[in-house]
């Protein structure tokens, strides 16, 4: 439309300057100058019979009455009767009127030119348009709304064909109100939307969704301190760009959004689209336009978390209604033969893209290695793209630092070994303590009731493991496990839960013919803030054991994991954090060839540990072991065998669960005579002599 309008604006004048416009102009003039002079010559023959002279002069015609063919003078006028001076004024009186008569018959003439000057004027701005218009009317035949619009820009064109004309400004320019070409702007076409069909159906990723940025809005432009806007200033929002496609939003960012949501809500229920101006909501919104709702189609795609996608499901009424197909996404995937080459090609393909060296076989392996981690399984590779993608550009950067063709694992290692460095502060601090004593942890020797538990701190992007002591009291008495952390409110609940299990196990363990009289008081030493979880369950048992049993404890090894009621060690999270915070303090006061960590066999399948730490293994200078059961926990932790129990329902003397069943048999016969002795003391009669 730009192009058709500009091409008028060439031609059109060329038109009206051209030869044949100006001769046919100029007989139109001449026609009708023609037919004013014939009137004019019949008004003047018609005056002169009754008596006037008819001339046109400087300011419109006048009459004079005529003696002798000649405009009678003042004295003339004087030397008349008063009878001929009234038949003067009687002919005079009807002369005015057909005078009158004349003026209107003068200016139908008038008026006849203008209208043939219009018609002439309309006809040449008809033919100058008909070929540009039929050819756009041809090219959009198919589509009404389109044709129509054409027609309504031919009739305007030619109705208004003089805003085509040039025309002069004013000799003096005045700020603020220069001459203007005429306003073109109302023939143009504003597209919202321009898009190839070649390229299928169109897939928007709106990265912030606005109330604008979504359903489109109405701009405006300011001049001489005014604000004014037309059709022009329309712009389409991300639906319309996504009309015939589909739209994706990311849930967490549209909800933050005022507005944004119950305008999704909208298009998806209606179908169509209304340009708003959002200070309507607030109800200070000024005159302005006000759009046709525009037809959709559009699929909308939500992304977010599963938390947010349940609470709307709970809480909003109309969303399964509007978004009735869910789709899971894993962040893992299987490991196979097959998505190792994939993750290959991601390498490949990001170091294409973004001009990083590329990576050789042992970095591609560590990478993939690293995917084992993010995780959290040895059989399953992270889908959590960012994050491989993070450590792949870091390992890009100190290949190039350090002149390197293409990317080693030295490289990769070393991007690991700095974002470590970078976020590890607290964990720094942590172990200097430990190393300096100031967080009491033995890492050589065996010490009754006292166990190096392990556990996990988050922050962030990072998360680090450390050993905990946990020591355990037991003492004759029918309180059972005391937990000091819950006594404190320092537990959480999962922790408790965790606490009361053990007591289950005991009481299933060790219960006979005689009543499970036991107290014991379990606590995180050195822990001030609250714990949660019940990985430490493994740890705390043993304690208690220890203290039954007056078995020390190796201080060498730290245990990790969960245990049910029936003595099965159950796995935990943040495994290989816990065993590299173990093997981080051991390393620091110095391996000794003997210490490790024992971990739940079922999270030998999450292992991905440091490549120091695979390596301290490999030689002989720090251990794993995997374990099943509570009493082979016990067995590693003391060097002296659990215990099973006999036909006569009796263990081993020797064991840990003999000397433990026979410590518990002692307190219970304890608190049985103590019992018999209380009885005795309440029932007794004292008399006086």
């Amino acid at each position: 439309m730009s192009g058709f309008i500009e091409g008028l604006r060439r031609d059109i004048p060329l038109a009206f300057e051209s030869k044949k416009y100006l001769d046919a102009k100029a007989k139109l003039h001449d026609d009708i100058d023609t037919k004013k002079k014939a009137l004019f010559h019949e008004l003047t023959e018609h005056s002169r019979t009754r008596g006037f002279g008819f001339e046109e002069t400087s300011v419109g015609f006048g009459i004079a009455p005529l003696k002798d063919g000649h405009s009678m003078t003042d004295a003339d006028m004087e030397a008349m009767t008063e009878e001929e001076q009234r038949d003067l004024t009687e002919r005079r009186k009807t002369l005015e009127g057909e005078i009158r008569e004349f003026h209107i018959r003068i200016h139908g003439l008038e008026k006849e030119a203008e209208h043939q000057q219009r018609h002439l004027d309309r006809q040449l701005a008809t033919n100058v348009l008909e070929g540009r218009y039929e050819t756009m009317r041809r090219a959009y035949q198919d589509m009404a709304p389109i044709t129509t619009f054409l027609e309504h820009v031919r009739d305007d064109i030619v109705h208004h064909y003089k805003d085509f004309l040039p025309r002069e400004g004013p000799a003096i320019a005045i700020p603020g109100l220069e001459f203007k070409r005429p306003d073109m702007s109302r023939f143009l076409v504003n597209l919202i939307v321009q898009r190839d069909p070649m390229e299928g159906a169109p897939v928007i990723d709106e990265s912030h969704p606005t109330y604008t940025n979504l359903i489109g809005k109405i701009e405006r432009r300011a001049h001489m301190g005014v604000m004014y806007t037309d059709f022009t200033e329309i712009r389409a929002g991300a639906v319309l760009q996504a009309n015939g496609g589909y739209l994706i939003v990311n849930a967490v960012d549209m909800l933050r959004q005022p507005f944004s949501w119950d305008a999704l809500k909208r298009v998806i229920k209606t179908n169509e689209v209304k340009i708003e101006d959002p200070g309507e909501f607030y109800g200070f919104s000024t005159a302005g336009l006000r759009p046709e709702p525009i037809p959709v189609n559009v699929k909308v795609i939500m992304v977010g978390p599963p938390m947010l996608y349940h609470l709307l499901q709970a809480y909003e009424e109309d969303f399964e209604k509007l978004f009735k197909v869910k789709a899971d996404f894993d962040t893992e995937v299987v490991r196979s033969e097959r998505q190792d080459r994939q993750y290959a090609r991601f390498i490949a393909r990001l170091c294409r893209e973004e001009g990083l060296p590329h990576f050789g076989a042992d970095a591609v392996a560590e990478i993939l290695r690293q995917g084992l981690r993010f995780a959290d399984r040895r059989d399953r590779l992270s889908l959590r793209l960012s994050l491989v993608s993070d450590l792949i550009r870091e390992a890009g950067y100190w290949a190039r630092k350090e002149g390197h063709a293409f990317v080693t694992r030295a490289d990769v290692d070393a991007a690991i070994t700095h974002k470590r460095h970078r976020s590890n502060l607290a964990e720094h601090w942590i172990q200097d303590e430990i190393k300096e004593g100031t967080l009491m942890i033995d890492l050589d020797g065996d010490v009754v009731g006292q166990v190096n538990g392990l556990s996990v701190h988050e922050l962030g992007d990072y998360a680090f493991g450390r050993p905990t002591r946990i020591t355990a009291r037991t003492y004759v008495g029918t309180k059972g496990v005391i937990d000091v952390q819950r006594e404190a409110e320092l537990a959480g609940m999962v922790h408790s839960k965790g606490v009361l299990t053990l007591a289950g196990y005991l009481a299933g363990k060790f219960s006979g013919s005689h009543p499970f009289a036991m107290s014991a008081s379990l606590t995180f030493e050195q822990t001030y803030s609250e714990v949660e979880g019940d990985s430490a369950a493994v740890a705390e048992l043993i304690a208690i054991l220890s203290g039954l049993a007056d078995l020390p404890i190796h201080q060498w090894l730290a245990v990790t994991g969960s245990v049910n009621q029936l003595g099965e060690i159950q796995p935990i999270g943040g495994v290989n954090e816990k065993i590299e915070g173990f093997f981080e303090s051991c390393s620091r006061k110095g391996l000794t060839g003997r210490q490790g960590v024992i971990i739940p066999a079922r999270n030998t399948k999450h292992l991905a540990l440091r490549r120091d730490v695979v390596e301290a293994v490999e030689s002989g200078h720090f251990a794993v072991y995997a374990v099943n059961t509570i009493e082979e926990a016990l067995e590693l932790l003391t060097g002296i065998a659990a215990g099973e129990r006999g036909l006569d329902g009796t263990y081993p003397p020797d064991t840990v669960f003999g000397r433990a069943a026979q410590r518990l048999e002692e307190m219970a016969q304890a608190v049985a005579e103590w019992s018999e002795g209380e009885e005795k003391s309440s029932g007794r009669i004292i008399t006086e002599p």
